[in-house]
């Protein structure tokens, strides 16, 4: 008896502690704000009508699933407006009561599949505008049009201000994949030996169901499970574990000409840029002086090289004279401890050929390149094939 009405229950969330309170905290905020706005805007002009039920329901998925599909902007605004004006026209034309209740919470799903803008609460919308009672069905199509719209523009407005505030991306759009760092028409490289997106989406055609979560995050996930299992199969190796720690680094005002003698001395191809504080604040790279030398053409690139790391001995040149001017700033760093299967998507799908790996107060440790990668992928691999 137990083990069946285990299987009722619902599994476990991973959400922390403090996901929870900051769900709670804003869906507080969310609907104090929506219910005061709307009675000194909507109740000022009038309109007894300011503030409605389901408007609860849209702040679970707001404040507590912001990255799902049906509690994005278009979804909220549109399934809600939408399923109103299907309720409101059902009572216009058949009149209020239970049957025609169901009928319109059932079109209203119907519209909102059909306009991409599917939202729970809109069937609570359309059943409200059915019998919501008489304040409801005096107001007409001043119940969607002005009451629910209101409502909606408030609690999304919040919404997005909250949510980014609490670090939490909202509108969660659709992320474009990363492009090929090569500009060629071959797949990324993890995607190559592992699953494709269109793996993805040909198991997502034969699941044939609504799925509360992107179809992107769906894939990082994925992605992650991946990482997760190679890491289980051949034990966890960190940053720490292979980074170079004796590295050539600049500082922000670091000679072009200094720099450059660097690189090519010890035969590196890029340079951490650190403050005093050993803290990175840039990277640099050969790329860079050839991107800022003017040396795409690569006609005359000795000359044009030695005329762009020559000091102009000017104190106001609108030629750069210091690392800091070429260097792009706020780099990607891994921790110590980060698992150098993260450290793959970031080097071989997006193009990254050196990381900084910084410890726990942020200043700078070492440095992690392809080669680094490859290597310790390889032995550890060996190493487990060995054993």
């Amino acid at each position: 008896m137990i083990a069946f009405l285990e299987r009722w229950l619902p599994a476990p969330h991973t959400a922390s502690r403090s996901e929870r309170l900051r769900a709670c905290a804003g869906a507080a905020a969310g609907l104090l704000l929506t219910g005061l706005v709307g009675h000194v805007i909507l109740a000022r002009d009038g309109i007894s009508l300011f503030f409605i039920a389901p408007m609860g329901a849209s702040a679970v998925l707001l404040f507590g699933l912001p990255a799902s599909p049906l509690a994005q902007p278009w979804s909220v605004i549109g399934g809600n407006v939408l399923s109103g004006l299907v309720g409101v026209t059902c009572v216009h034309w058949l009149g209020a009561g239970v049957p025609v209740a169901a009928l319109a919470g059932c079109l209203a799903i119907a519209a909102m599949f059909a306009l991409r803008c599917l939202h729970p609460p809109g069937g609570a919308v359309a059943l409200t505008a059915v019998i919501g009672g008489p304040a409801v069905l005096s107001a007409g199509y001043q119940f969607p049009l002005v009451t629910v719209l209101f409502n909606c523009v408030v609690l999304v407005g919040t919404a997005v201000l909250y949510n980014n505030l609490t670090g939490r991306r909202y509108p969660h759009t659709q992320q474009t994949p990363h492009p090929h760092p090569h500009a060629t028409a071959d797949a990324v490289p993890t995607s190559r030996l592992g699953f494709a997106p269109e793996d993805l989406d040909a198991a997502l055609r034969q699941y044939n169901q609504v799925l509360d979560v992107s179809r992107d995050d769906l894939e990082a996930l994925f992605l992650q499970t991946e990482q997760r299992a190679y890491q289980r199969r051949f034990g966890i190796i960190s940053c720490a574990d292979i980074m170079s720690r004796d590295v050539i680094t600049a500082e922000f005002g670091t000679g072009l000409d200094q720099a450059w003698r660097d690189m090519r001395g010890h035969k590196v191809a890029s340079l951490p840029v650190l403050n005093r504080a050993r803290r990175v604040i840039g990277i640099v790279t050969q790329g860079d002086f050839l991107e800022h030398g003017g040396l795409d053409d690569y006609h005359g690139v000795r000359q044009r090289l030695r005329q762009f790391l020559r000091p102009s001995g000017l104190s106001h040149t609108e030629k750069a004279e210091v690392v800091g001017q070429i260097m792009r700033s706020k780099p990607v760093t891994a921790r110590l401890d980060t698992p150098i299967v993260d450290l793959v998507p970031l080097m071989a799908d997006i193009g990254f050929h050196h990381i900084p790996i910084v410890d726990e107060e942020e200043r700078f440790a070492g440095i992690v390149t392809q080669s680094d990668l490859v290597a310790a992928l390889y032995e550890s691999r060996l190493a487990r094939d060995a054993a």
